[in-house]
Formats: C-alpha cells, sequence, structure tokens
C-alpha cells in the first residue's frame, strides 16, 4: 500500500505524466491548421516535432551531469507550472501576433519541452521514492497514464477541431493548460519524498561503464519502437494506407495508444518478469513492423500499427524497472542519463523514417516498384521507412540479451 503521505504527490506525478502527452500530441494534430492559417510549411513544422524532443533531450543531459546544482524539490513541484506558461504563450501570442505565429508556436513548444524534459527526469525517481509493496507496479501505472494521456488528447482534439472549426485550435490549447494547472496545485499540496541527487550509488559506480550504460542503450531502442509508430502511425494509416485523416488521427494515433495503455495497465496489476516481457515486446515489435511495411491489405497493416503498441508498452518503463532491479538506489542523475536514452531513440528513429520515405519515395526503384504493385511512389517510401524503423526493436532484443549476461556475471 502507497504511504497516504503521499498520496496527493502520486495524484500531482500522474496528472504531470497526463500533461506530458498533451505537449507531445497536440502539434502534430494542428499541423494542417497551422499550414491552412498561417503558411506554415510541413518541413516548419516538423521541426517542432524534433524541437519537443530535442529540448527534453538537453534537459536530460543538463540534469545527468550537474543535479547537485539543483533544487530537486522545487523543481518538482514547480515543473507543471513551467507547462502552463508554455501552454499559454503557443495558444495566445499567435493570436495576438499573427505574422510571427510560427515563432510563438515555437517558443511556446520550446517552454512547454523543458517542463517535459523536467518531468521525464523527475517523475519516475520520485515515484520510486514512495515506498510502496510493489514499485514495479507503481513505476508502471506512472507511464501508463502518459499512454491513457494520448487516447484522450488524440480523440478530445479530433471531436473538438471537427465540432468547433480548425480556427478555433487555440481554445483547444487552453483546454489541455488546465492539465498542468491541476498538476502544479496538487504538487503546492504535497511532500516530496527524500531522493538521491547527484551522488552515484554503490551499485551505480559499479555499473556505470558497461551495465548503465547498456541499459541506457536498451531504452534507446524502446524509446525508438515506441515513439516512431506513435509519431508516424497517423501518417502512415493517410499516406501509405489510404485511411481519411480523421479514421488515421482515431485509429492509427488513438488505437495505438489504447494499446499501449493496456500493456502498462496490465502491468500495473498483475506484471512480473520484466525481462522476457521486454525480449517478447521487441519481437512483436519487430513483426509488427515488417508487417506494416510489407502486407498490402489496408486493415491488417492497421491493425499491425495497433498491436505494436502493446507489444512496445512495456520497453521504455521495463527499461527503467530493469535497470532499478540490477541498480538499487538509482540516483537522480542515473534516472536522467536513462531519460536521454529514451529521447535520442524518440528522436532519431523517427527523423530517419522521415527521411527513408522522402528519399525513396522519390526514387526511380519506388517509381517501377509502385507500378508492378499498383500503388504510389510516395506509398512505397513510407513502407520503407517503416521496414528501417523494425530494425531497432531486433537490435533491442540483441542489447537485452548481452545486458542481462553481463548483470548476471557480475553477480557471481
Amino acid at each position: 500500500m502507497v504511504n497516504k503521505q503521499y498520496k496527493l504527490t502520486k495524484y500531482a506525478c500522474y496528472m504531470t505524466g497526463f500533461t506530458m502527452s498533451a505537449v507531445a500530441n497536440l502539434s502534430p494534430l494542428l499541423f494542417v491548421t497551422f499550414r491552412e492559417m498561417y503558411g506554415i510549411s510541413y518541413t516548419q513544422m516538423g521541426l517542432l516535432v524534433v524541437m519537443n524532443f530535442a529540448t527534453q533531450l538537453l534537459i536530460d543531459l543538463v540534469f545527468s551531469f550537474f543535479t547537485r546544482f539543483f533544487n530537486i524539490e522545487k523543481n518538482v513541484k514547480y515543473t507543471p507550472f513551467v507547462s502552463v506558461v508554455g501552454m499559454l504563450i503557443y495558444a495566445l501570442m499567435p493570436c495576438f501576433f499573427p505574422e510571427q505565429a510560427y515563432l510563438w508556436i515555437i517558443v511556446g513548444t520550446i517552454v512547454a519541452s523543458v517542463a517535459s524534459g523536467l518531468a521525464e527526469v523527475l517523475m519516475s525517481p520520485v515515484i520510486a521514492a514512495i515506498p510502496a509493496d510493489n514499485p514495479e507496479h507503481e513505476m508502471s501505472k506512472l507511464h501508463s497514464v502518459y499512454a491513457w494521456g494520448v487516447v484522450i488528447v488524440v480523440i478530445i482534439s479530433t471531436l473538438f477541431l471537427k465540432a468547433f472549426g480548425r480556427a478555433n485550435w487555440m481554445y483547444l490549447a487552453l483546454l489541455w493548460t488546465l492539465a498542468p494547472l491541476v498538476g502544479w496545485i496538487l504538487f503546492l499540496m504535497s511532500d516530496i519524498p527524500p531522493m538521491k541527487i547527484g551522488e552515484s550509488t554503490k551499485g551505480e559506480k559499479s555499473g556505470f561503464n558497461k551495465g548503465l550504460m547498456l541499459c541506457v542503450l536498451c531504452i534507446f531502442f524502446g524509446g525508438a519502437a515506441e515513439c516512431t509508430m506513435s509519431q508516424w502511425a497517423s501518417g502512415f494509416s493517410e499516406k501509405a494506407l489510404g485511411i481519411p485523416k480523421v479514421w488515421g488521427d482515431i485509429f492509427g494515433m488513438a488505437l495505438f495508444g489504447v494499446m499501449l495503455g493496456i500493456g502498462r495497465t496490465a502491468y500495473s496489476k498483475i506484471g512480473r518478469n520484466i525481462k522476457k516481457l521486454m525480449l517478447l515486446g521487441v519481437l512483436g515489435a519487430f513483426f509488427c513492423y515488417m508487417c506494416a511495411g510489407l502486407v498490402q491489405n489496408p486493415f491488417v497493416a492497421l491493425i499491425a500499427c495497433a498491436v505494436t503498441g502493446i507489444c512496445t508498452s512495456m520497453l521504455w518503463p521495463g527499461s527503467l524497472i530493469y535497470t532499478e532491479d540490477k541498480i538499487p538506489g538509482m540516483s537522480v542523475a542515473a534516472y536522467a542519463l536513462m531519460a536521454a536514452g529514451g529521447d535520442m531513440g524518440a528522436s532519431i528513429v523517427p527523423q530517419l523514417v522521415g527521411i527513408v520515405a522522402d528519399k525513396v519515395g522519390v526514387s526511380s526503384f519506388a517509381q517501377s516498384l509502385g507500378g508492378i504493385l499498383n500503388v504510389t511512389a510516395e506509398q512505397i517510401g513510407m513502407r520503407s521507412g517503416f521496414l528501417i524503423a523494425g530494425i531497432f526493436p531486433l537490435l533491442g532484443f540483441i542489447t537485452i540479451l548481452v545486458m542481462d549476461k553481463y548483470f548476471k556475471e557480475c553477480e557471481k
């Protein structure tokens, strides 16, 4: 049973995790709106996603090496407030200064992403520090909130824009500002459990050079497998499978999020043997990416996109759970390094998929193969990107085996 002293703290962490899903998924849902209202190009819109993860990665790295210079308790409590500021800039400033709309959208994105980076670094060690009968389940529950947040944000945002029109997008952004506002209020009323800050534990010192680095590599591949599909599911459904955008958003992004949430929620209730689940997960993700990239039937390919959610559900949180087990008493700096690994996978590999899709999509090979298969060259390009993405969960499978072998040898 979770200590009653930290009940509000736990809820504040959950609300902050939900806020991360709003920050990460709102811009992709508004891409077409921004293009129509402000003349923002696809390249500029893609840069928003890159800047989101790049900012989070920068925060991860800063905390990895300079944790001792920060007041951790204040950083935890005021992380949602930074989200509020970022979301307000994002929603309001383009309305007041439409000629500089893209600039203010960038500023709002960066500020909100700073908060997401702080949340990624700080929420996991807070949950880990709260006394609980089963810490693994509590960690999985925290990450399941993000997954269900994706579902809620996508469905409500899609329905809102359909009902009230894209011109009123700023009210949608203001609506999602309520989430970090509630999280901030909860944190102000909460106690923060004591956590290790920057000093390395004995486990971290002995395992840092190889063990911790293998864990970081593991979460890199996990983040790549999960976030590549979450970022590309909607676009892939529309461009490669020919499914209308509204249904692509709901049955692409949202259904993926449902599967992600089911996997994490199930583990938070009955989960055990995280290594086995991670091995099955990366193999399942590999076959899902291959199926989405190769199968011509749109329904089967869409199902593969959705099932990727449950396959990747425990790769990111599972890497943290496994590392906590093998390196007990992890410091905030170690959590920050793990978060950096996940964010690198979440930013580099989705961008690689886009590059492959663009390059292959304009090649003579794609045009020739498209003529044979009766599909467009663009569809060949998108599917090629997914085939490349499938390599990363396979590399994750190898990393998990090597990582487990290393820690078993250390325990001898």
